[in-house]
Formats: C-alpha cells, structure tokens, sequence
C-alpha cells in the first residue's frame, strides 16, 4: 500500500459558490482587503478570482441559486498545493485505491495554455477537492478549455 510523501501541503485557495458575483465582490474586497485578479462575465459564467499581495486567495463561482449544498452558497471547493506534479500523481494514486470519485481523467491543467494543473475529485461525502502543482500539467489537454478547469467541475 502507498503512502503519500508531501514534502509540503498548503491551502492554494478557497472557491465558494455565490447566488451574486456583483453583491459578493465589494463585500470580500471591503472585509478582507482582497483586490480582484481576473474576473469572467459572460453569461452563465460569471466568475472572478481574488487575491492579495499577488496571491490567489479566494475564488468566488455565480452558480448557486439558494444557500449550500453544491448548487448553492458556500463552500465551491478546497484547493491545496503541493510543490511537484509527481506529489500530484502520487496522491491520484493513493485516491484510486480508495475508490473516490474523479471529475476528470488524471492530471489536467487549469485552463488552455496552463502549465499549472491537478486532480479534481470528491471526499466521501461529496465535497469536492483539488490537489494541484504550479507546473507540469500542460502534457494533458483542458478539460473546460479557456474556461478556469477547477471552477466548473
């Protein structure tokens, strides 16, 4: 049996899923000082991800219609990076002997032309989960193409 060895484990963000993009911006930037990175608007995808001091710290998903679970306020999915692509793979296997559920086949990159990327899945209860690495991931095709791969999934 194969145990995991990460050198280092880190929070990379946090996705929540909001009902209001718009209401949600001014109220994270205000409370957390957080300033806006990217941000997508077209319909049916609105997105923007917020970070500090150029950091990515939080992403926010217009996709819920009420509050929690999936479908609605609170919790998107929990990201956590690690510094290699073979960390990544590592953990993918150990996923696979435990049976849980992939949203996508192996390692797959954050978006067309990324070379940061991971395994998305769930936790047995559904929580939806991400291990990535910054580089690496660019031999896999996106899966979302030019939209963000970890915010649709």
């Amino acid at each position: 049996m194969e145990t995991v060895a990460i050198r280092a484990l880190q929070t990379g963000h946090v996705g929540l899923n909001v009902t209001d993009v718009d209401r949600s911006l001014p109220f994270y930037e205000r409370v957390f000082g957080l300033e806006v990175q990217a941000e997508g608007r077209d319909d049916g995808r609105r997105w923007a991800f917020l970070g500090r001091d150029g950091r990515l710290v939080l992403t926010l998903w217009q996709q819920s219609d009420t509050g929690f679970p999936t479908r609605s306020a609170g919790l998107h999915h929990l990201s956590f990076q690690v510094e290699s692509i073979e960390e990544v793979k590592a953990a993918e296997r150990v996923l696979r002997e435990l049976g849980a559920a992939f949203a996508h086949d192996g390692v797959v990159p954050h978006g067309e032309g990324a070379s940061s990327g991971g395994i998305f899945f769930a936790d047995p209860d559904g929580i939806r989960l991400e291990i990535y690495a910054p580089t690496g991931a660019d031999t896999a095709p996106a899966p979302s193409g030019a939209a963000p791969t970890c915010g649709f999934f």
